[in-house]
């Protein structure tokens, strides 16, 4: 892979600043640049946009500290810095003629290595590059990022017939494993095949519900986690995306594809335009819709009648078909029933009459806008979150059994479909020797899946026969090269009894000769929120404290054995990483982390504190480091991080944001890519296995004592004066504050690992027969939000 050190993003428009943003994210220096405009500050255009991205919600950035990596400029001053860049991204206004004129500029400054791309969404590239030397053409193509490029996992890769075969696959590996992207391969085709589908889906779906009769409410029961789609359906999705943005896309797609059968599906209804004649937007102008207002002090949405254009409260829908359907199961047998029960179920009937023309549309559109089935399903699952893209939605509904209900319904089938069909090939993804195929439509034949060589699937493990053992909520997997994998899969992955059992034979299983060290990872959304709480609340409530008692020990032993084991031990977290998960974390030898992995000891929210050994570690790292290379260094700056760090459940948004909060040291790793984690993290233990030794045990914590002590718990008093802390708040932070400084000791003093765990289980089960704290459990397990009480 060549070496990109540098990135210039030319354009600091929504996208454009918020893709130099994400490779400030990935560790890149960025220039960001823009036009001068008229007046006296030549950069006030780009700043504007920097300005607006920095301030996006959910943050484009993932730590603050990344800001320092962005240089701004503009074209008239600044344009010889992309001299030295790597790679150029343009992501200017969305006309033909400036972007040909930016690009000659380009070609005349950057250096003949740099890889040269557009964020187009529509232009043609073949168009953009006319005019351009051979050698340009080259190593020139589109790079479509979805919006927001930090979350959205799609980049659409479109080469024109001049880019370089090693410049495409470039991109893409870059794109996967340092941006954290997936690569798809589009056509040179308006829209390319994200949005060339989506916009179809979306415009006809809203059309089809505004004739017949669908409220808002119905619509977006149905289309969402029920079908496999993100909870934001069909209108929040419009809202969330801008209706603006949504009809401006779809009527330039309707412009650009006269020859498209489909062309009249792609009009957005009248009713659309009545909403942007409104500006009733969705979120971007507080209104579209859904409203979001307050009633008697609570947050509630209300929702748009598409007759008056007025906002009214907001009515559950009565859809019979949502539990019933989820009683079926998985996602393949819910569209099956909803299928079938179309011609009397007028909810039923709406997904079907939406969701076939889409899955034949998409059919019809290929090969025009990909070469492969894989692509286009890819482009639907990382850039509209669909669980399955249409072709394996088309799986599993039957193929041909769909293509007769397509037929009855006068919907036009691809004849590469028929073909397919009649050449005895039932479906469009089928397994050859122990690997994933699809049909092609270009060659007639199933051909390999493409597969990341930085992936390692835990499933596809386990069905070669390398899970080694199993309990309902934990596992034990052979890596391979001696690396075994622990894996969790209870309820949220959370701790509990049987995730301990697996534990400990995973640490037993580090004695065998044959193994050189543990990744503690899984494929999960979340790494592990913690604890069991629902356990954690009945135990308590039940009065059997010494249960829990058992629990947190057996907790704190394991995690401490994995930290002096004598092979390396390394956690792979990504997203929700909580309370015991980040516990876990703590205690490894080495932590690979995703970038979007969200860490926190959380405990103070449910009136508890960290007991598997969370405030010791923080202790550690942050008090005694610090006290270790400036013995005489004042200790409370260092104590109140850590202390205000757990009393307030402060949850880093980042991995990076992890590391400033001190969760993460210098020697973790953050990797951009989730898919990854595994793979990384199974490197690392080979890496440290090589002459490991464990760390040293002894005296390593320094406890300030009661004097500090007094000093956090002055402040906590400071707050509670103030109204920003309960009075039950100050029972549970004056708890930690106990446990950070080491108890009753008189004066500070280096103490060892097992007199910090001893406070923080007394100080947890102390807790814990409070009723306050029970509340809190109890708010928490039925509302998924902290209680203040």
């Amino acid at each position: 892979m060549k070496n990109i050190r540098k990135v210039a993003v030319l354009g600091a428009g929504t996208m454009g600043a918020a893709i130099a943003g994400h490779c400030a994210n990935a560790g890149f220096e960025v220039e960001l640049l823009d036009i001068a405009p008229d007046g006296d500050d030549n950069d006030a255009v780009v700043k504007g946009g920097y300005d607006r991205m920095a301030k996006s919600r959910p943050p484009a950035l993932m730590s603050k500290t990344v800001a320092d990596r962005i240089r701004l400029g503009n074209f008239e001053d600044d344009f010889e810095r992309i001299s030295d860049a790597d790679w150029i991204v343009e992501a200017i206004i969305e006309k033909l003629e400036p972007k040909r004129e930016l690009w000659a500029r380009v070609e005349n400054t950057a250096k003949e290595a740099a890889i040269l791309s557009s964020n187009t969404s529509g232009i043609p590239l073949h168009e953009v590059a006319e005019g351009r030397s051979d050698a340009f053409k080259k190593r020139f193509l589109g790079t479509h990022f979805f919006n927001p490029p930090r979350y959205l996992k799609l980049l659409e890769i479109i080469p024109t017939e001049e880019t370089s075969e090693e410049v495409v696959e470039f991109v893409r590996t870059f794109g996967e494993r340092v941006l954290g992207k997936g690569g798809v391969t589009a056509k040179d085709t308006p829209n390319f095949i994200g949005n060339r589908l989506g916009s179809f889906a979306g415009m006809q779906s809203v059309t089809y519900a505004f004739e017949n009769g669908y409220s808002v409410e119905e619509i977006d029961a149905i289309t969402g986690p029920l079908v496999g789609h993100p909870k934001t359906a069909t209108f929040r999705l419009n809202d969330t995306v801008g209706l603006d943005i949504a009809v401006g896309v779809a009527e330039n797609l309707y412009e650009a594809v006269p020859e498209d059968e489909s062309r009249e599906d792609l009009k957005p209804h009248p009713k659309l335009k009545e909403m942007l004649e409104k500006n009733l937007l969705g979120n971007k102008t507080g209104a579209g819709f859904f409203k979001r207002t307050k009633r008697d002090g609570e947050t509630v949405f209300d929702v748009l009648d598409l007759e008056t254009f007025e906002h009214k409260l907001a009515e559950n829908p009565n859809v019979p078909l949502v539990p019933q359907a989820r009683e079926e199961g998985d996602l393949a047998s819910r569209l099956q029933f909803i299928m079938d029960k179309a011609e009397s179920d007028k909810h039923a009937r709406f997904l079907r009459d939406t969701m076939l023309p889409y899955l034949a549309y998409s059919a019809r559109r290929i090969p025009e806008i990909s070469d492969t089935l894989v692509d286009a399903d890819h482009a639907m699952e990382w850039g509209f979150g669909h669980k399955a893209g249409p072709f394996r939605t088309w799986d599993m509904l039957g193929v041909e059994e769909t293509v007769n209900r397509m037929k009855s319904l006068d919907i036009e089938v691809a004849e590469w479909v028929e073909e397919m069909l009649g050449a005895g090939n039932e479906n469009f993804y089928s397994e050859e020797n122990g690997r994933e195929v699809a049909y092609s439509p270009v060659s007639k034949k199933y051909e390999a899946v493409r597969e990341d060589p930085m992936y390692i699937s835990l499933d596809r493990l386990r069905d070669e026969g390398k899970e080694l053992e199993r309990n309902d909520s934990a596992s034990l997997l052979d890596l391979g090269d001696g690396v075994l994998c622990l894996e969790f899969h209870s309820r949220g992955n959370s701790i509990d009894g049987n995730t301990l059992e697996m534990g400990k034979k995973a640490l037993a299983a580090l004695d065998r000769d044959d193994v050189v060290g543990l990744v503690i990872g899984n494929e999960g959304n979340n790494f592990c929120v913690g604890a069991n709480l629902g356990e954690v609340g009945m135990a308590a409530k039940g009065g059997m404290l010494s249960m829990v008692e058992k629990r947190v020990s057996a907790l704190q032993n394991l995690l401490m054995a994995f930290r002096y084991a004598d092979k390396p031990v390394v956690s792979a977290p990504k997203g929700q990483t909580l309370g015991g998960g980040l516990e876990i974390c703590l205690h490894s030898d080495r932590v690979v982390a995703a970038g979007e992995t969200y860490m926190g000891l959380v405990e103070a929210g449910v009136g508890l504190i960290p007991a598997g050994g969370g405030t010791k570690e923080l202790a550690r790292r942050i008090v005694s480091k610090s006290i270790k290379n400036a013995p005489d260094a004042p200790v409370l700056p260092f104590l109140q991080k850590a202390f205000e760090t757990i009393a307030t459940a402060k949850v880093a948004a980042s991995g990076l944001e992890a590391r400033e909060i001190g969760f993460l040291e210098d020697d973790d790793r953050v990797v951009m890519n989730p898919e990854h984690l595994i793979s990384t993290a199974k490197r690392e233990v080979l890496d440290l296995s090589d002459g490991y030794t464990p760390p040293e045990h002894g005296a390593n914590v320094y406890a300030a004592g009661r004097s500090a002590r007094a000093a956090l718990e002055v402040g906590v008093l400071t707050m509670q004066w103030g109204h920003y802390a309960s009075e039950y708040d100050g029972v549970v932070a004056g708890q930690t504050a106990r446990v950070l400084t080491g108890g009753d000791l008189a004066l500070g003093q280096w103490v060892p690992e097992e007199h910090m765990l001893k406070l923080e289980r007394e100080g947890f089960l102390a807790l814990l027969e409070n009723s306050q704290t029970h509340e809190r459990i109890e708010a928490m397990l039925r509302t998924g939000k902290p209680l203040r009480n």
